[in-house]
């Protein structure tokens, strides 16, 4: 029996999940052990992926002319990026990371591997494969952003304020994945989702998104 949306959502996203020791810069922020320059390097890295993300999503809902279930996913994906562009500044800002030094930063290239494979999705991929690999990574990010939430504010002391990126996506988003299930059924009825593919798609931004955290615990560990 051919399985449906939902289904093929949770399977693939069960299949994906990263090893729960594969994050080390997790656990330290977790218990407050992380330095507080180190989480403004996360800020920072932040508005470069978020930069790319939101250009790579709104490139991929125009792909999707014919395909109005994808559009409507990667419309949603791109409005988020707007709202976590906005939320990011404060927690920036609680980071001590002012404009001056913003524009002297220098973005780390494993931090960056994720929004460059994005945008290699957004240029090759079908769009309802990478529907479907998206949603099982963005499963592992809610995860990890859970975690800081709650970190920052009994460790480090940071108001809802400056919790409000983490706190976006550690939230429910019932609406999302609705456009998701409604994003790969129609590409299931129409045959235009290749499971290997996805599942490489999916795998390679697990991938990346290890690099961008191990890059950061290196950072951390080399300032120590």
């Amino acid at each position: 029996m051919a399985q449906t949306a939902r289904e093929l959502l949770e399977t693939t996203t069960g299949r994906l999940a990263p090893d729960p020791h594969a994050n080390r810069l997790l656990p330290l922020i977790a218990r407050g052990a992380a330095r507080r320059t180190t989480l403004a390097a996360l800020a920072l890295e932040q508005r470069h992926v978020i930069a790319a993300d939101r250009q790579a999503f709104l490139h991929l809902a125009q792909r999707s002319v014919n395909e109005p279930e994808c559009a409507a996913f990667f419309d949603i994906l791109t409005e988020g990026e707007d709202l976590a562009g906005d939320r990011l500044a404060a927690y920036a800002a609680a980071c001590g990371v002012d404009e001056a030094r913003a524009a002297a930063y220098e973005p780390l290239a494993d931090c960056q591997t994720y929004p460059a494979y994005v945008a290699w999705l957004a240029l090759n991929g079908s769009p309802a494969d990478v529907v479907l690999a998206l949603s099982a990574n963005f499963a592992t990010w809610g995860g990890y952003c859970a975690t800081i939430a709650e970190a920052l504010r009994r460790h480090y002391g940071f108001d809802d304020a400056a919790c409000g990126f983490f706190d976006l996506f550690a939230e429910p988003a019932p609406e999302l994945e609705q456009k998701a299930q409604a994003a790969v059924q129609e590409g299931l009825d129409y045959g235009l989702v290749g499971e290997d593919e996805a599942h490489r798609y999916g795998r390679l931004l697990q991938g990346y998104e290890a690099r961008f955290w191990h890059a950061l615990w290196e950072l951390d560990q080399r300032t120590a």
